[in-house]
C-alpha cells in the first residue's frame, strides 16, 4: 500500500479563527498538498466550559473564505457543513465511546490509573509545593492504589479521573523537524489527566487517539505544544503504534515581542475579513510569519505556495505581526483586481444608493490610494452627499479671497462650455492648467477652491478626478454653491 502524508488542522471550537491559528492550518495545508497527501479538519471540542455555540460553522466557513480546502473531515458544501471521509465522527464529542475503549486498554496494561483525589487536595498539594518552590506536579498519591481499594473507591468516590502513568527515570527524545533533537527527563513530566471528572477525555488522550486512528503522518502544531510532545511520546508507546513526525511552529507576536492578543489589536482572521482584507493578501502574508522563500519574491498565490513552501525553511525564531505589512500586500492585492471585480467586493462597504456608474468611477479613483476595501466609505461621505464646510476652507493658504473668487469664476465659465464627451480627466486637467496660466493666477487659487467645492476636504483625489467622477451637472452644481458662499 502506498504511505500517503496525511496532516491534520484540529482547532477547538471556543470563538473566532485566531491569526495563529490559521497559519498552522495553512503551513498542514502547504505541507499535505505539496507531497500530493491529504489534510483533515478535525474539532476539538471535548472542553465543554470553554465551547462556544456557533463556532464550528464559523471555523469552517472562515477557512472555506479563505480559499482552503481540506480533504477530509468537516466540509463546507453548499453552504452547509458535512462530514466527508472514512474516519467519521470529525467531532471529539461524538468519539467519546472511542476513547473509552482505548482507556480501558491504558488501565489494564498498567499505563493509566484512577486518581480520586479531591479539588481541595490537589489545591493544597500545589500551593505546599510553589511555598517550597517545587515545580507543581501530582505527587502520585493515589498512583500504586491496589485493585480492591480502585474497586471500593468506584462505589462510594463523588468523583474520579483518570491519569496516565508516566515511567520513572527514563529518557523521552524525539527529532522535532523544525526545532531538532529534543530530550526530556520523565522524572520532570506530570502524570498528565487523561479523562476529566466530568467523563470527558482530555486533548492529550483525544489528539493522540485520533491522530493514529486517522493515519496521521506530520503532526505540525504550534510550539505551546511542544513540552506535551513527550507525554505524548509515552501515550504512543503505551499503546504500541508507530510515532508520527513533529513539527512545531514558532510563536507570532506583535512588534513589540508582546502576545498576540485582542488587547493589541485584532487577532481573528473574520475581523480583517469584514474590514476589507483580501483572502488572498491574507494567505500570502500569514505564509511569511515564520517561512520565506530564501529569496527576494513575496507575492505568492496559494498554487505557488504548495509548490515553495518546506518545512526546512520555517525560522526557530518567533515570527513578528506587522499591520502595515499586512495592509501594504493588500493593497498590492487590491491594485491586481479588475475595476468590476473591486466594485462587486466594495459593494457591502457603501450603505448607499449610488445611481449610474457612479460606484465604477469612484472605485476607478480610490483603487491606487486603498490598503483595504472598507476604506472606500471612511472619509469619503462627500461622495454620496453635498459637502458641508467652513467658507475660510476655501482659500488656499498662500492665495487670498480676491483670487480664489477669480479662480472660482474663471473655472466655472470655462467648465461650463465643455461638452459631455470631452468631460475626461485628461483635458479636465489641461482646462484647470490654461484657467491659471491665462489669468495669472496659482494653482492654489484655481485647484484648491474646487477640491475643497467638491469634497468638502484639505485631502481628497485630484480635483480633475473628483469633476471626472461627479460629471458635469454634479460639478457645477457644487462649484456653484462655493461661489455663493465664498461671496458671503
Amino acid at each position: 500500500m502506498e504511505h500517503i502524508i496525511k496532516t491534520r488542522f484540529a482547532p477547538s471550537p471556543t470563538g473566532y479563527l485566531h491569526i495563529g491559528s490559521l497559519r498552522t492550518a495553512l503551513y498542514n495545508y502547504l505541507f499535505a498538498k505539496q507531497n500530493r497527501g491529504k489534510v483533515i479538519l478535525r474539532i476539538e471540542d471535548t472542553d465543554l466550559k470553554r465551547s462556544i455555540k456557533g463556532a464550528t460553522d464559523n471555523l469552517v466557513k472562515t477557512l472555506n473564505n479563505v480559499g482552503l480546502n481540506f480533504n477530509e473531515g468537516l466540509i463546507l458544501k453548499d453552504n452547509k457543513i458535512t462530514e466527508v471521509g472514512e474516519n467519521k465522527p470529525y467531532l471529539q464529542s461524538k468519539r467519546i465511546k472511542i476513547y473509552k475503549e482505548h482507556l480501558e486498554k491504558l488501565l489494564i496494561n498498567g499505563n493509566a490509573y484512577y486518581c480520586f483525589c479531591s479539588e481541595e487536595r490537589l489545591a493544597e498539594m500545589r500551593e505546599t509545593q510553589i511555598k517550597r518552590k517545587e515545580a507543581p506536579k501530582y505527587d502520585g498519591h493515589c498512583r500504586n492504589l491496589s485493585s480492591a481499594k480502585v474497586k471500593q473507591l468506584l462505589k462510594t468516590a463523588k468523583s474520579f479521573i483518570i491519569r496516565l502513568k508516566i515511567p520513572e527515570n527514563k529518557t523521552i527524545e524525539f527529532n522535532d523537524l523544525i526545532y531538532g533533537p529534543i530530550k526530556v527527563n520523565s522524572n520532570e513530566i506530570d502524570d498528565q489527566v487523561l479523562l476529566k471528572s466530568d467523563g470527558f477525555p482530555t486533548y492529550h488522550l483525544a489528539n493522540v487517539i485520533d491522530d493514529h486512528l486517522m493515519d496521521i503522518t506530520h503532526v505540525i502544531r504550534g510550539d505551546e505544544w511542544l513540552p506535551s510532545t513527550p507525554k505524548h511520546l509515552i501515550l504512543y508507546q503505551a499503546f504500541e503504534w508507530p510515532l508520527p513526525f513533529f513539527a512545531h511552529l514558532p510563536l507570532i507576536v506583535n512588534l513589540d515581542r508582546s502576545k498576540l492578543s485582542k488587547r493589541q489589536g485584532d487577532v481573528a482572521v473574520e475581523d480583517y475579513l469584514k474590514k476589507g482584507y483580501l483572502a488572498e493578501a491574507l494567505i500570502n502574508y500569514i505564509a511569511f510569519l515564520g517561512w520565506n522563500p530564501k529569496d527576494e519574491r513575496e507575492f505568492f498565490n496559494l498554487e505557488e505556495l504548495i509548490q515553495e513552501f518546506s518545512l526546512e525553511k520555517i525560522n526557530k525564531a518567533a515570527a513578528f505581526f506587522d499591520l502595515k505589512k499586512l495592509q501594504w500586500f493588500n493593497a498590492h492585492y487590491i491594485k491586481k483586481l479588475s475595476i468590476q471585480d473591486l466594485k462587486e467586493k466594495c459593494k457591502i462597504f457603501i450603505n448607499k444608493k449610488i445611481k449610474g456608474d457612479l460606484l465604477e468611477r469612484i472605485v476607478s479613483i480610490e483603487q491606487p490610494r486603498l490598503n483595504t476595501l472598507a476604506e472606500i466609505g471612511e472619509g469619503n461621505e462627500y461622495f454620496f452627499q453635498e459637502p458641508k464646510y467652513p467658507r475660510e476652507l476655501l482659500i488656499f493658504k498662500k492665495s487670498n479671497l480676491e483670487k480664489t473668487s477669480i479662480g472660482l469664476k474663471k473655472s466655472l465659465e470655462i467648465l461650463e462650455t465643455v461638452e459631455e464627451k470631452n468631460w475626461q480627466r485628461e483635458s479636465l486637467i489641461k482646462i484647470l492648467k490654461e484657467i491659471v496660466e491665462k489669468n495669472k493666477l496659482l494653482p492654489g487659487d484655481v485647484f484648491w477652491p474646487i477640491r475643497v467645492a467638491l469634497s468638502g476636504k484639505e485631502q481628497s483625489p485630484s480635483p480633475e478626478e473628483l469633476l471626472w467622477v461627479f460629471g458635469k451637472k454634479e460639478s457645477l452644481k457644487r462649484i456653484k454653491k462655493a461661489e455663493l458662499i465664498l461671496s458671503k
